[in-house]
């Protein structure tokens, strides 16, 4: 067997691999909240109750679903005017210079930094200063989480678009730079109309960091099992909810978890689908 056919296999059984894993991974998950399913049907999904109370026990994942798409769009919308203008800084305006490196390189490191650093830092020093701002009480709530994983999310954003908007042509700048254009005509009309698939493709990637983050949003967002009906009350998501009660959970209780933590996975599966077409569109 030559070189290349060994190599083809190798990627044959690789690619079965993860598809067995992935399908390992739905099987448990389904398997898992059958029970609570069975126990409350299709109105688990938009119950807003969740009472662990024995002998009368009712979960619903409504106040996570809409704790964890409030956090999420929020932090997307917060972080955009910061991670596009600093990969347009990095990627055009300032592209190969020493200080494009550096902003770089602190870029990256921030994408490194753990989450638990991030909610402790938010914790610490976040949280105190708006509470002297008078955002709220306590300083939890859906905004603090949000401002945080916007925080968080501003490095993978930032990082792929400016990769992309650095391997736009240098011919098609030239040319129209040559006809008379300004430097923000050239931004608007030739960089961002050909980076804009891979632009699209980095705040989905960002999206999705946001939807499953769990540590520094379960220090921040107050932990209350309710349907938030603004940015400035307390709630929680689907990944905060699953880390601070699935250690002493059981029987209907682990049941319902389990069916939150499939409802996350069908969630993200269904942002990246959606990801994938608008990609298509704008390609």
């Amino acid at each position: 067997m030559n070189s290349d056919k060994i190599t083809k296999l190798v990627l044959f059984l690789v690619s079965i691999l993860i598809l067995m894993l992935t399908a390992g991974m739905v099987f448990s998950l389904v398997g898992g909240a059958i029970p609570a399913f069975k126990a409350f049907g299709l109105q688990f999904i938009y119950s807003g109750e969740w009472d662990p109370s024995r002998g009368r026990e009712n979960y619903g994942a409504l106040p996570f679903i809409v704790g964890t798409l409030l956090t999420s769009f929020a932090a997307l919308i917060i972080s955009f005017p910061l991670s596009f203008s600093t990969s347009l800084f990095l990627g055009e305006y300032y592209k190969g210079t020493r200080v494009a490196r550096i902003l770089g390189l602190l870029v990256d490191l921030l994408a490194g930094i753990p989450s638990i650093v991030y909610g402790l830092w938010g914790f610490y020093v976040l949280r105190p200063f708006l509470i002297d701002l008078g955002f709220g009480g306590q300083g939890f709530g859906i905004f603090t989480a949000s401002l945080i994983l916007a925080i968080m999310i501003i490095p993978y954003a930032t990082s792929l678009s400016n990769e992309i908007i650095s391997m736009v042509p240098n011919d098609l700048k030239e040319a129209a730079y040559s006809l008379g254009a300004t430097r923000l005509e050239v931004i608007t009309n030739v960089v961002v109309p050909n980076a804009r698939s891979g632009i699209v493709a980095g705040y989905i990637l960002a999206f999705g960091r946001a939807l499953g983050e769990t540590m520094a949003v379960t220090m921040l967002i107050g932990n209350t099992n309710i349907v938030p009906t603004g940015f400035f009350q307390t709630g929680n998501t689907m990944a905060s909810v699953i880390a601070n009660q699935f250690g002493e959970a059981d029987g209907l209780k682990l049941s319902s978890l389990i069916a939150i933590a499939l409802l996350l996975f069908v969630i993200t599966g269904i942002v990246n689908a959606l990801g994938k077409m608008i990609i298509k569109k704008f390609s």
